[in-house]
């Protein structure tokens, strides 16, 4: 017999079957693919013994390893006990340091029937936490924690700079705000050049970090996209920058996203400026968006206040140069804070990173201490990446070095650096420190987060809409997976088999073509051969530039799925008193109508003894034997009835109707 067969008939899989059968002594390969007919049948008789026998084996493994791990088996801890989202069932009792068996039971009395390795979500383990009397709090993801590491990371290297030798660097402002309120149409007017119609749909899809020069001083600028799915790329632009313009379009004064750039300006400690956009339209009003503010506790500065309000209009040019002027003025208040020291190896941060066709993969990166030179070697997050074969600044033109507060897009990296993470230039390399060939497959999503369907919500019946997501750049693919991620119904949910960066290659398509999926690119192309292969095998490959249109496709795709939502709404009753006629699927029936009303080209349930036996549908109704539309009650009638001829004198007809409607997310 086949393993895979035989794990079918056992409902498992054949890795458990590798895992379980030698366990309990039975000698099988772990690259068997028949096993004998004589053994497979003495598994088959005996398998719900052998397979308790092998839980007890692993609940002694696991409380040999509880106790190794913490000493004796403790009572609640006073401290609250910090879990992931998933945890495994082994894994929660080590963090209880409870015995495995106790959890498993508690599980078991809240109806979830799981393995030592199986996971369950925060939710489960909360509820089963405190009924065991323990307080479970969420453990600080690891996308947190990496922030928090980089940031912390970041700020020790910047303060070991003699202060003696700091010098005056150009200050990086961070451009935030609403979508379509006009940040990149600012940039565009600052640079003289056009890069929104460069920009899918108008909409800004990647961080974007230029230099530009206002009396003899250059300032930098980081250009963030305002879509709500880039919340984490806007966060990660707030930390690398001195000063923060606020984009306000005058016609649509403070929305969701401006309030949530402003929290993030604030918890950053930026001063900001706020650039009111768009003056020049008629339905501008500068004064509802200043009233706007002052009810945020941002009372502007010719109110009183100390928030400062600059009117501008990208379209048309205007108050461009006032604006420049207060970045400087307010830059040169805040001098003592933007110093660096150029004389050092280059520090820096992270801001893009994706895979160039012909360069592998390339970084742009904010120097923010020392110089960067080509031919340095760099470690990003204590990892040697490479040595730095190419240098561009935001123009495109190639450059031998980097100074403080200069973007530059960088090549030569043996791997995709993640968003976020601090690049500094080493002399030496440990060969311990070295990207691995498994972090080469592996960095570029590492660090986005788990994206594993619900295994409750599959048995509960819920529908997937499995999926195959390939993007440009990480920042992207990560704004894409958090926004499919909070596609929500208790009946459908996406299920994101597989995520990468660079174009859709045929491995995506076999992939596809095995979980049954749709691949989703962005701002990426199939190759020849994939799109052949996926021609020849019917995989749908969709290709976006513009998030919207991506999310917006998907929503459309999980509404087909949905169950169509039936309201019914009942008429009336018709007591049955004779039989005229009677044929195949046809009946001619007379009734008395007894409740409300009965309707033409209404439904009917055929009821007898309380139960429904048969349903029709009145496809002809006569009143004196005159057609009508409806009869109302304490009226006869006749009724020609199209359905299963079963009905009989003193049966009841309930009338209604029903109307199918589609749901909607």
């Amino acid at each position: 017999m086949n393993v895979s067969e035989l794990a079918r008939k056992l409902r498992t899989t054949t890795n458990e079957l590798f895992e379980i059968l030698p366990a309990v002594g039975f000698d099988i390969g772990r690259r068997a693919i028949k096993i004998d007919d004589r053994q497979a049948k003495r598994i088959l008789e005996q398998w719900p013994r052998l397979l308790s026998r092998y839980k007890a084996q692993l609940a002694e493994a696991a409380e040999a390893e509880i106790k190794a791990k913490n000493g004796p088996v403790q009572e609640a801890p006073k401290e609250p006990v910090a879990i992931p989202q998933l945890i495994t069932v082994k894994d929660f009792a080590i963090k209880l340091k409870m015995p495995l068996p106790k959890v498993m039971g508690e599980l078991m009395k809240n109806g979830v029937l799981s393995s030592m390795n199986e996971r369950i979500d925060f939710d489960t383990a909360s509820i089963v936490g405190q009924e065991l009397g323990y307080e479970i709090i969420p453990e600080a993801s690891t996308d947190e924690k990496k922030e928090q590491t980089s940031s912390e990371k970041l700020e020790g290297l910047l303060a070991e700079s003699d202060a003696s030798k700091l010098q005056e660097r150009p200050p990086v402002v961070v451009v935030m705000g609403h979508v379509d309120h006009g940040k990149t149409k600012l940039l565009d007017a600052i640079r003289t050049t056009n890069v929104v119609e460069g920009e899918s749909g108008g909409i800004t899809q990647h961080i974007g970090a230029y230099q530009v020069e206002k009396k003899g001083k250059k300032i930098t600028f980081i250009d963030t996209p305002g879509h709500e799915a880039f919340t984490t790329m806007r966060s990660r632009g707030a930390r690398v920058a001195d000063i923060a313009i606020l984009v306000i379009a005058a016609d649509d004064s403070i929305q969701p996203q401006t309030k949530e750039s402003i929290k993030i300006i604030k918890s950053a400690q930026l001063p900001m400026i706020v650039a009111i956009n768009k003056i020049d339209k008629p339905e501008a009003n500068q004064e509802k968006v200043k009233q706007d503010l002052a009810a945020l506790g941002l009372t502007p500065e010719e109110w009183g206040g100390d928030t400062i309000c600059v009117p501008i209009s990208a379209k048309q040019g205007t108050g461009i140069d006032d604006l420049l002027e207060m970045i400087l003025l307010v830059a040169e208040t805040e001098k003592d804070e933007i110093r660096a020291n150029p004389n050092k190896a280059a520090v820096g941060t992270i801001i893009e990173s994706h895979v160039d066709k012909g360069q592998g993969p390339v970084a742009t990166v904010l120097i923010q201490n020392g110089t960067l030179k080509r031919g340095d070697l760099i470690t990003v997050g204590d990892i040697f990446y490479g040595k730095i074969k190419s240098m561009k600044n935001y123009l495109g033109n190639n450059v031998d070095q980097a100074t403080p507060s200069m973007p530059i897009e960088i090549s030569g990296l043996k791997a995709n650096a993640s968003i976020g993470d601090v690049l500094q230039v080493t002399d030496t390399v440990e060969r311990k420190n070295r990207i691995k060939t498994y972090d080469l497959k592996n960095q570029a999503t590492a660090y986005t987060k788990p994206v594993e369907i619900n295994k409750e919500k599959i048995a509960a019946g819920v529908k997937a809409l499995n999926v195959i997501i390939k993007a440009d750049v990480l920042g992207s693919l990560e704004a894409v997976i958090s926004s499919l991620l909070q596609i929500e119904n208790p009946e459908v949910s996406v299920n994101i088999i597989d995520k990468g960066l660079g174009n859709i290659n045929d491995n995506d398509v076999e992939r596809a073509i095995t979980a049954n999926a749709i691949v989703f690119g962005f701002n990426v192309k199939p190759t020849q051969t994939a799109e052949r292969l996926a021609q020849d095998k019917k995989v749908e490959i969709k290709i976006y530039e513009v998030i919207y249109h991506l999310l917006e496709d998907v929503k459309k795709r999980l509404e087909e799925m949905l169950s169509p939502e039936v309201i019914r709404t009942d008429f009336g009753r018709v007591k049955v008193l004779a039989i005229f006629k009677q044929e195949k699927n046809l009946m001619v029936i007379g009734g008395s109508v007894t409740k409300d009303k009965a309707v033409n080209n209404a439904k009917v349930d055929v009821i007898r003894d309380k139960h429904k036996i048969a349903t029709g549908s009145i496809v002809k109704l006569q009143m004196n034997k005159i057609n009508v539309n409806e009869v109302s009650q304490g009226n006869e009638c006749g009724i020609q009835y199209e359905g299963k001829p079963v009905i009989e004198v003193g049966d009841s007809l309930e009338v209604y109707q029903e109307e199918i409607k589609k749901k909607k997310l």
